[in-house]
């Protein structure tokens, strides 16, 4: 199972096992992870689960959609150019190791 490592706005980090196929975001909430609201439930129509992706992990997940850059104008945290949704990315054994930062706001 593929190990994902969250960190935290106050830099404390946690490594969970996320099963393939889960998104981001599914993995964070099943877990009980702190900052990520999800108040869509996964269907790309808020930002409440905006994470910052680890820069050298970019180039393993598929670009961004419209959709997602659309909901990504609305993040209440500053939006940068490692800015995603996690509902929007599905893990998959090529991101075991993967790091992303959880905001300090959703």
């Amino acid at each position: 199972m593929p190990k994902i490592t969250y960190i935290n706005p106050q830099g404390h980090s946690q490594t969970i096992d996320a099963p393939a196929g889960q998104s981001l975001m599914q993995a964070a909430t099943n877990h009980g992870l702190k900052g990520i609201v999800a108040e869509c439930g996964g269907s790309a129509m808020c930002a409440t689960c905006h994470v910052y992706v680890d820069a050298s992990w970019t180039d393993k997940i598929p670009a961004p959609n419209s959709t997602e850059l659309e909901m990504l104008e609305c993040t209440a945290s500053e939006r940068t150019s490692q800015s995603r949704l996690s509902c929007q990315i599905r893990i998959t054994s090529d991101l075991d190791g993967m790091v992303v930062t959880i905001p300090p706001a959703q």
